[in-house]
């Protein structure tokens, strides 16, 4: 049995919980056992955590001990894939370079908060992105520090309206990455779970799980 875990948690503007009982659902529906929990605590169980084709993380902002922290990151390079969305990846642990360093990047601002923006698709050839085009969210437009070596799958390009020393920057916004044996997905979309009613994001982490999981 193919086996996913989703772990939520953090900050509850987020909608955590929420958005998992979005995307749980379609991974069954891919043929996958999914285990739903709301504590760290489970990075710490190295065999269990050994034992998922993917990892989904949806806790932002909040804290990771040390123990936490290095039961996740050895087991994705052991080669546990891991997913996630918005702050609940890119924004979970501040203090931890060496956890933002598998992610491939952090989040440092919305100018404007919620706004209208567009998301372009850059690679029309990966399996995560093929056959969709470019689509608008009205959410927030996340800038963030990024790892070059990210493989950018779509961006988006700020206005300068909200802070005009930005405009024209063209900012990742789904990317997937490798640290050792484990495939890491990103996808900056999700600030709440209505944010999925768009299909465009809603399709792309719904394929971006199943290519960690290594099932493309």
């Amino acid at each position: 049995m193919k086996r996913s875990l989703m772990v939520w948690g953090g900050w509850e503007g987020h909608e955590p919980l929420q958005c998992v009982q979005i995307f749980a659902p379609l991974m069954e529906a891919a043929g996958f056992s999914v285990d739903i929990v709301n504590s760290l605590d489970i990075y710490t169980d190295v065999e269990r955590l050994r034992s998922y084709n993917v990892i989904t993380q949806v806790y932002t902002m909040s804290t990771i001990t040390p123990e936490q922290e290095k039961g996740l990151l050895d087991a994705i390079e052991s080669g546990v894939g891991f997913a996630g969305w918005h702050g609940g990846m890119a924004d979970a642990f501040r203090n931890n370079p060496n956890y933002q360093f598998m992610v491939g990047g952090q989040w440092v601002a919305h100018p404007g908060n919620i706004i209208d923006y567009t998301v372009n698709i850059i690679n029309h050839e990966d399996p995560i992105t093929a056959g969709l085009s470019d689509f608008q969210m009205h959410s927030e437009q996340y800038y963030m520090h990024v790892d070059p070596s990210n493989e950018v799958l779509a961006t988006t390009t700020f206005s300068g309206e909200y802070c005009p020393w930005i405009e024209g920057v063209v900012m990742p916004v789904v990317w997937k990455r490798r640290w050792g044996a484990g495939r890491v997905f990103y996808a900056s979309v999700g600030h709440v779970a209505a944010d999925f009613d768009v299909p465009e994001a809603r399709e792309i982490v719904r394929r971006g799980l199943l290519w960690a999981a290594k099932e493309f």
